[in-house]
């Protein structure tokens, strides 16, 4: 593996921080005072480079971005972080609650043998 195939790799994980505060900021059409807002309400907690400077995951920009939707919809940040930590939530739900029904309609009584 070449030292070009490692950061290809960092790139494509969600979880890399691989974006500056400026830079997050300029992709999302906010200030980074956004950012630092949503990080005092603990939507999301950035990385820091060796210097101490915020970097972002994808991951943590698709989540301040649906943050940044609320706000833009008239929702105050602390609010707008709350919500978007309780959907969060809910989906983590929604999913766990598939898994087990898939696992209850794999674990079913056999059918055809023994029916009246």
């Amino acid at each position: 593996m070449t030292a070009d195939d490692s950061l290809g790799g960092r790139l494509d994980d969600d979880d890399y921080p691989a974006y500056t505060m400026g830079r997050a900021a300029e992709l999302l059409g906010t200030t980074p005072g956004f950012l630092r807002a949503i990080g005092e309400a603990r939507l999301i907690t950035p990385l820091r480079s060796e210097g101490g400077h915020r970097r972002y995951s994808r991951y943590q920009l698709r989540i301040a971005a649906r943050a940044r939707e609320l706000v833009d919809q008239g929702i105050q940040v602390e609010a707008a972080c709350r919500i978007v930590v309780l959907e969060d939530q809910l989906e983590e739900a929604q999913r766990i609650n598939a898994e087990f029904r898939r696992a209850a309609g794999d674990q079913g009584e056999p059918r055809g043998e023994g029916a009246d």
